[in-house]
């Protein structure tokens, strides 16, 4: 492919604002680049990785599907489409834009992590669903009490009282495994934001410390990432774990409830 040198040098200044996470500057030099050059999937590619910095994934997907488009060969098109449909939670569509991708390069290590991620994160999502459905069933929190005598009345109340202490924390736990997944994400997003920059296409780099930002070398910020998606995944597979329990305490505390009603009626 003959690389325009004009497109090239809105690329690179397109690199440079994208490294400094300044998204719209470096969306305005990639679509310079493209009016220059539409026939370069690399410009559609950064693009979709601006729009994704952003959290606009549905342009961050538009742009994905013009890279593969373009080139249907360039691997990194599937993986920005794949993570952008996987962010709107379509999980089917992302695996299948993943098979697309492994077609090209089966072994490519990158579509196989992703495809384990994507499965995991439809899984869970399809778990937070179920328990949200029964953290909200009606059964639970109105049983029919009045005509029931006093003293199970009583033994009705506590039980619904500790279904809703339950159900208060696990929709507490599902918050907070929303926030390690964003952290996971948005590290994983920067490493594979930081490693598509071209060699030497940045003069500063900085890390968050609390509240403020130090300057710091690639191989720091690198070893930063890796320590926050390792640490926040251990999280989020702990709390995981905690919500598949107090799903089950909710079922079993929902089903008490409606068989000692139930019995008390007959």
């Amino acid at each position: 492919m003959t690389v325009n040198p004009e497109a090239e040098a809105k690329k690179d200044l397109g690199n440079k604002a994208f490294a400094a996470k300044e998204y719209d500057e470096a969306i305005k030099h990639y679509t310079a680049a493209i009016s220059i050059d539409s026939k370069n999937c690399v410009y559609f590619s950064n693009r979709s990785a601006c729009h994704g910095g952003k959290g606009d994934w549905e342009k961050a997907a538009n742009d994905a599907k013009e890279c593969i488009k373009v080139n249907p060969e360039f691997i990194k098109g599937y993986y920005r489409l794949a993570n952008a449909l996987s962010e709107q939670n379509q999980f089917d569509s992302a695996l299948a834009t993943v098979k697309q991708g492994m077609a090209v390069d089966s072994n490519n290590p990158q579509m196989q992590k992703q495809m384990r991620q994507i499965k995991a994160k439809r899984d869970n999502q399809r778990r937070v669903e179920n328990a949200t459905k029964t953290a909200t069933s009606a059964a639970a929190e109105n049983a029919p009490i009045r005509s029931l005598d006093p003293s199970v009345i009583k033994e009705v109340q506590d039980l619904q009282a500790q279904y809703r202490t339950t159900a208060k924390e696990f929709r507490d736990v599902q918050g907070k495994i929303r926030r390690a997944q964003l952290a996971k994400r948005t590290s994983e997003l920067t490493k594979t934001q930081l490693g598509d920059l071209p060699d030497g296409s940045y003069s500063k780099l900085y890390r968050p410390i609390g509240k403020m930002f130090m300057l710091a070398s690639e191989s720091d910020i690198t070893t930063h990432l890796d320590e926050t998606i390792a640490k926040e995944g251990k999280n989020e597979t702990s709390l995981s774990s905690k919500m598949e329990y107090l799903e089950k305490m909710m079922k079993s505390q929902q089903q008490n409830i409606q068989e000692l009603t139930k019995s008390a009626s007959e």
